[in-house]
């Protein structure tokens, strides 16, 4: 849920310590054991509501708050992208799943004040190759920026690695959309850019938070606002593909708040 917004200085980019971490972890734990569930839940027939119902019972349950709720007004507790909804689809009881079809759910929780931010996709029964190339360069994309996280490293190295290897699968990135810092508040410094070049912007520091989050489409980048002020379309209709996870720097790499414990990170079924 993050536009792109340039951070001009280190000034306005929280730093945190090992208790904020330990918060980290139980946020992201959560996210994570939610989108686990996921993978069996999700098939053909069943209704993207169907979805936010669970994840939203199960935040619930865990005495934990669905960030998304009412946040800037969007009204349902995840995100829940279908084919050709870049991001931030909204779920509803007429949108029912179809053989072939991919789906991004994007769960935010707020636990003990922190938030634990991560999205994945799911396939609905078989899908094709191309969609399943897309899913994988998608997730590939993602954790090789993660690999070279460190303090030193400049924030458009991320972007660069991103967007060298989804072109170098003939796919795009997309440019209107990016990761964020996050911790005690949603949306804050830095903004990640899923493209860029080496070198460019700030350099990292032990103690930050942030999201990586690539949007990754078929077709062409562009994307259009649909009429409900939310949902994020490609323009040309392509598929399009994103996964997300919640990331801290330590002194020597990163840290991973909200990797999968069944290891369903990438979904297995499109193997």
């Amino acid at each position: 849920m993050n536009t792109i917004n340039q951070d001009k200085t280190l000034s306005s980019i929280p730093l945190h310590n090992e208790k904020d971490f330990q918060g980290m972890r139980k946020a992201g734990s959560l996210a994570a054991k939610i989108l686990d569930t996921l993978y069996n839940l999700i098939k053909p027939g069943i209704s993207t509501e169907e979805i936010n119902y669970h994840c939203h019972k199960m935040i619930i349950s865990n005495h934990a708050v669905p960030a998304p709720l009412n946040y800037r007004g969007f009204p349902k507790s995840v995100c829940t992208s279908v084919n050709h909804v870049v991001c931030h689809g909204i779920p509803s009881k007429e949108k029912i799943l179809n053989e072939g079809d991919i789906i991004n759910v994007d769960v935010t929780v707020i636990v003990d004040g922190w938030h634990g931010d991560s999205s994945r996709m799911y396939c609905a029964g078989k899908i094709n190759p191309k969609a399943k190339k897309l899913v994988e360069t998608t997730y590939k994309s993602l954790m090789k920026s993660i690999a070279i996280l460190k303090p030193g490293i400049h924030l458009g190295d991320i972007g660069f690695i991103i967007q060298n290897y989804a072109e170098s699968k003939n796919f795009s990135v997309v440019r209107d959309f990016c990761g964020h810092g996050l911790g005690k508040v949603f949306h804050c410094a830095p903004s990640v850019l899923h493209f860029g070049e080496k070198n460019e912007g700030i350099k990292l520091e032990e103690g930050m938070f942030f999201t990586i989050e690539p949007m990754i489409n078929a077709g062409n980048w562009a994307v259009k606002i649909l009429n409900d002020g939310w949902t994020a379309v490609t323009k040309d209709k392509s598929l399009s593909a994103q996964f997300e996870h919640s990331v801290g720097i330590t002194k020597n790499g990163a840290e991973i708040f909200t990797l999968s414990q069944n290891g369903t990170d990438l979904p297995i079924n499109i193997l």
